[in-house]
């Protein structure tokens, strides 16, 4: 019976990740037999970005019934935790990398969570459109904070000179925000946009995971991984074990369970977000350190998150 019980949860694991692997290693072999290139990925990336993502934000949360009364502690827990594990990465990585550049690379591809993409689908295999709720409103809060978290730190270490006003207009032009902001006005507000419109956004939502995870497969580069190894195999460690540890660690510690528990570890657990190479490359870091984190994450997160959900379901958690 035990056996049975342990086949269950593993099937349940295996059915969250599978799937993701799967597209993944299909945008692999289309890349590779030239199906894909790299003009499409360009493309079909800033299609992601500036359409068919912020589309599926703004939707999930747009019809998520956000009142005064809405449990908004998740999200706040875990904005403050976000920000402590920042705050400790930094302390503890600048022990064994002095240089400030290389550390703020590393740091950021420890915390910065691909959420939107990987983690969301990680979300949607485990629960169903009922996660939307709960998940939409923790990646709206969560993203903005990884938006200013990563601009402070790299433009401190990368020699640009961050201030407010620069990182507000960051924040004012990033599209992922933008729908976020107007979600959460439009759920507050109790404003319904005619069902035509619903429907056309939904179109675009659904183009957004399986456009998504084929263009971050096809983007991964092996190549990379030959050169500054310590660095990334350290920062991929903190990205799938310190985070998603202590995320969920301390979400247990204040009694969350389910499906609430499920999401902290699912969104925390996915691999660094792509954006973090985006970022890195325009602020003239070091790019090729950024790609080797997220190639080693994207790949051992698969494994990473199916053993963690074989734990946590194991013990009735989620």
């Amino acid at each position: 019976m035990a056996l049975n019980n342990f086949l269950d949860v593993l099937v349940f694991s295996f059915s969250i990740t599978m799937p993701i692997f799967l597209i993944l290693v299909l945008g692999v072999i289309l890349y590779r037999i030239r199906i894909i290139n790299d003009n499409f990925i360009d493309v079909a990336s800033k299609l992601v970005f500036n359409v068919t993502l912020p589309a599926l934000l703004f939707i999930s949360i747009s019809k998520t019934n956000l009142t005064s009364n809405t449990d908004l502690s998740l999200v706040l827990y875990a904005l403050g935790a976000v920000t402590l594990t920042y705050i400790a990465l930094e302390l503890v990585l600048s022990i064994w990398f002095p240089d400030k550049a290389e550390r703020a690379v590393l740091v950021q591809g420890a915390f910065r969570s691909n959420m939107g993409i990987i983690g969301l689908a990680y979300c949607i295999n485990a629960y169903g459109n009922d996660v939307f709720a709960v998940a939409s409103v923790y990646l709206g809060g969560v993203t903005i904070l990884f938006n200013i978290l990563s601009v402070i730190g790299l433009s401190r270490a990368l020699g640009t000179n961050p201030n407010a006003t620069s990182i507000l207009k960051g924040i004012a032009k990033n599209p992922l925000i933008i729908a976020i902001l107007a979600a959460f006005a439009a759920s507050m507000t109790g404003l319904s946009l005619p069902s035509t419109l619903y429907k056309a956004g939904d179109y675009f939502a659904q183009m957004t995971l399986p456009l998504a995870l084929l263009c971050a497969g096809a983007s991964l580069n092996f190549s990379s991984l030959k050169n500054g190894m310590k660095g990334a195999i350290v920062a991929s460690i903190g990205k799938l074990l310190f985070i998603p540890f202590a995320l969920t660690f301390g979400g247990y510690l204040l009694g969350y369970r389910g499906m609430e528990l499920g999401v902290l570890f699912l969104m925390s657990s996915a691999p660094t977000a792509s954006a973090s190479y985006i970022m890195v490359r325009a602020m003239k870091g070091n790019s090729a350190l950024a790609a080797n984190i997220i190639v080693i994450t994207t790949i051992a997160s698969l494994l990473s998150t199916s053993i963690g959900v074989t734990l946590l379901r194991s013990f009735g958690l989620i």
